[in-house]
């Protein structure tokens, strides 16, 4: 086209007439073609995509692909925690893929974060994206869900299509992803190949939320505690004395698992405790142990039948990651004389020669903290954790494991029983640990004869599930436990809980088994049970019956949380707890007002005035016992419970109080039994979606609309629970998938896959044997409150939220 269209003035060019005549057309001709493919090449260049590249792998440097909801809010809270400077160095490479392409807001914090992010366009339903995004070498996929959206199963399906396509890509990929209902987590064990065992793990987002809910009715201020531990904040220095200055040094430290040094191996667990925190400044929590069947768990606190193993892996609170290397360079030829643990690095000598070292010559090396003995029969160390060599303790495997033979005999030697093998096998497990005090511990119903156990508890409702980790009775009718306003006024109710459920028959199912579940865990005797009385629309509660009508002390009164008549029928000034939530928050538009319900419930039980002698009027009445409880056990009479006792609220049997306390000092317990004339005394927790609407919560506290949530007094106070504190555990998870199983098993009494699979196949729970006291299979922790007369308006809670700042001091 060029050459003919210079003729005349190259080398060739047309000598007739008819040669040029031609020559004219053919150039024309030529141009009216090009004209017409210009806007054709226009839209081609036009719909070259800007972030439609490949991803170019580094070597020697992992990348993760994350997807699913990606806003600029999702991704700013996920970068904040994921690249935190408290965390190691992190040399992984964060790969986004989306099908939309970001806003120039979004745009701008993936340039500001370039060195690290990169951005796809693309779809994960789409096996070409997912080639040029190089997920076959990637380290791990995480799926992020949109936590406000109005239909979480729609969510939650849209996720699983994705885990599908993920798998049905590369099968070995390790997936982590949120899921919003807990229900739908049964579709995930579809997948052939979905496998927990390998790294593959299911967030659930509702059943987390009910999880530290249900535990703050147990100890007020205990969601905020171990919110504030997986999540990575920075420590923010405050001068004056004031409770601000103490919480944000516990907000300060989050959980980090490091291998023990070589140099502990032999010694057992409390030992080991004791120096990690004298020496080391540490404060050492769990452990993985493997068995002799080289099965791996995760036992919390366990006792000095637990020694120490080579490559042992250790659960530690600290500020950041390098202070719990000093648990792994520890090294006693080297560092035995040092004081200050900053000075504890990693030493020249051969580790070898330590490890080579013998057990019971290591043993006579561990010498007392207190008076520098190292005579183990010393009168202190008699005294401190060493006192109970002579009685070893059972702990708690944090994932289900099978019990070991050599454990059953060791059982069966201690404490005969006359079960069946297999039904020793069905509860196998291990029993508390009593290295808390006697008033922490509970007696062991092993060493009570049957006859007196049997007068201790009801014999009709005294079973458990299969599992043998909560509390179980057969199925009710809900008629049978619906509470007329009337009768409910007739009844003495005190030391309960009450949950205000806002919803109908067309609202999204928030999933209360989750919330009900901790407090039916079997780690806690009948008359430990604290009575549960749900506040809310009938049609609602009929919904979610199904998944409820299996737990014992269960009743339901219709009506809706904002009348008084309802709440003074209820007895909320004698309930241990009041918990408000909503199942309409996701329907509303505006941000502002999706939490209108519960702010206004809040306000309105605040603002509520109480006389004392009704409470004295109703002790002396009659009254009956409400639907779903049995009058023949004295524990369910009308007047049990009016007068609170001062024991303790145990949710599972980890002593961390007393790791605190100096030995033989122990802090006062908190009497719960305080005059509640204001509504503003009781101890309640609201659930909220939008953050900032905090501040509608407290009139009198004097927090920032900017704030963020965790430096707002009613969540240092455990007196509200947003659920964005839960993103932080996608990279917590990512980092330590034992993270996740330890926070599963806290919050939600003992939850494990196998149960999961179980409540998929019959979404029930199902009945077992009823023995007198079931070999727990699920874990808990001894949280306690105490008296902290600090600070305005603070609760005993905000005392459990700062339990992690002991390792200042």
């Amino acid at each position: 086209m060029v050459t003919m269209s210079t003729v005349g003035y190259g080398d060739v060019y047309a000598r007739t007439t008819l040669g040029r005549l031609f020559m004219v057309f053919f150039i024309l001709g030529g141009l009216a073609m090009f004209a017409s493919y210009v806007p054709e090449i226009i839209e081609l260049i036009g719909n070259r995509k800007k972030y439609g590249g490949s991803y170019s792998a580094v070597n020697g440097r992992k990348h993760i692909v994350v997807c699913g909801h990606i806003t600029l809010e999702s991704v700013s809270n996920f970068l904040k925690d994921f690249l935190h400077k408290d965390r190691d160095d992190v040399n992984v490479e964060i790969v986004f893929l989306h099908n939309i392409s970001p806003n120039l807001e979004l745009e701008a914090l993936f340039k500001r974060h370039f060195t690290q992010v990169e951005f796809y366009q693309g779809s994960v339903l789409n096996p070409h994206d997912l080639a040029r995004v190089k997920i076959e070498s990637a380290d791990a996929c995480l799926i992020l869900a949109n936590k406000y959206c109005a239909d979480p199963d729609a969510e939650d399906a849209s996720n699983i299509m994705r885990v599908i396509s993920i798998k049905n890509y590369h099968p070995k990929i390790r997936i982590i992803t949120q899921m919003l209902q807990y229900h739908n987590k049964a579709h995930l064990l579809n997948i052939p190949s979905w496998n927990w065992k390998e790294g593959d793990d299911a967030i659930c987002l509702a059943e987390l939320k009910a999880g530290f809910i249900a535990q703050s009715c147990l100890a007020q201020g205990l969601s905020t505690m171990l919110a504030n531990l997986f999540s990575m904040r920075s420590y923010i220095k405050i001068e004056e004395d004031t409770w601000q200055k103490y919480y944000l040094e516990g907000v300060a430290n989050e959980m980090y698992t490091e291998y023990l040094s070589s140099a502990f191996v032999g010694l057992s667990f409390p030992m080991v405790c004791e120096l990690c925190y004298v020496k080391l400044k540490l404060l050492l929590i769990a452990i993985e142990y493997k068995s002799e069947q080289r099965e791996s768990s995760i036992l919390i606190n366990p006792g000095n039948h637990v020694k120490m193993q080579e490559g042992t892996l250790g659960f530690f609170i600290a500020s950041d990651a390098k202070e719990v290397k000093r648990a792994f360079f520890y090294c006693k030829a080297c560092h035995d004389d040092i004081t200050d643990p900053k000075r504890i690095k990693k030493c020249g000598c051969k580790r070898c020669k330590c490890a080579s070292m013998s057990i019971s010559k290591r043993m006579r090396l561990a010498c007392c903290f207190d008076c520098g003995s190292c005579d183990r029969d010393c009168a202190c160390m008699s005294g401190s954790v060493h006192s109970n060599v002579d009685t070893p303790p059972r702990a708690y495997p944090l994932s289900s494991v099978s019990v070991n033979e050599t454990s059953l005999r060791a059982l069966e030697e201690e404490h005969p029983s006359t079960l069946s093998p297999k039904k020793k096998q069905r509860n196998g497990g291990m029993r508390n640990s009593p290295n808390c005090s006697p008033k922490m511990t509970r007696h062991d119903p092993l060493l009570i004869p049957g006859s007196e156990q049997i007068e201790n508890m009801d014999i009709n409702v005294k079973k458990y599930d299969s599992t043998g980790m909560f509390h179980w009775c057969p199925s009710k009718e809900i008629e049978k436990v619906i509470l007329t306003r009337s009768e409910a006024s007739m009844t003495v109710l005190s030391g309960h809980v009450v949950v205000c459920i806002f919803g109908d028959f067309t609202s999204a199912l928030v999933g209360l088994r989750n919330l009900v579940m901790p407090l039916r865990a079997s780690n806690f005797h009948y008359h430990e049970l604290k009575p549960i009385v749900f506040v809310g629309s009938l049609e609602y509660l009929k919904r979610e019956w199904e998944t409820l009508h299996n737990f014992p002390k269960v009743s339901i009164l219709p009506g809706t949380p904002l009348s008084r008549a309802d709440l003074r029928a209820v007895n909320i000034n004698l309930c241990d707890m009041c918990v408000i939530l909503s199942a309409n928050q996701n329907n509303i538009d505006d941000a502002s007002l999706q939490d209108k319900e519960c702010i206004l419930a809040s306000l309105n039980i605040k603002s509520m005035q109480f006389d004392d002698s009704i409470g004295v009027l109703q002790a002396n009445s009659q009254g009956f016992t409400p639907p779903g409880m049995d009058r023949s056990s004295p524990d369910n009479s009308p007047v049990h419970g009016l007068v609170r006792q001062a024991s303790v609220t145990t949710g599972a049997n980890i002593p961390i109080i007393t790791e605190l306390a100096k030995p033989g000092k122990l802090l006062p317990l908190v009497s719960l039994n305080q005059e509640k004339n204001s509504g503003t005394n009781i101890q309640m927790i609201t659930e909220l979606v939008n953050d900032s609407n905090v501040q509608f919560l407290d009139q009198d506290d004097d927090d920032d609309p900017d704030t963020e949530l965790y430096l707002t007094q009613p969540f240092a106070c455990g007196t509200a629970f947003a659920i964005s504190v839960l993103d932080s555990l996608m990279s917590a998870t990512y980092f330590n998938d034992n993270i996740l199983t330890l926070i599963r098993t806290l919050v939600t009494g003992g939850a494990t896959p196998e149960l999961e699979a179980l409540l998929a196949e019959e979404n029930a729970l199902r009945g077992g044997y009823s023995t007198p006291r079931p070999w727990p299979i699920g874990t808990g922790a001894a949280w306690h409150s105490w008296r902290c007369t600090t600070g305005p308006s603070l609760t005993w809670g905000m005392v459990a939220a700062m339990v992690t700042s002991f390792v200042k001091h």
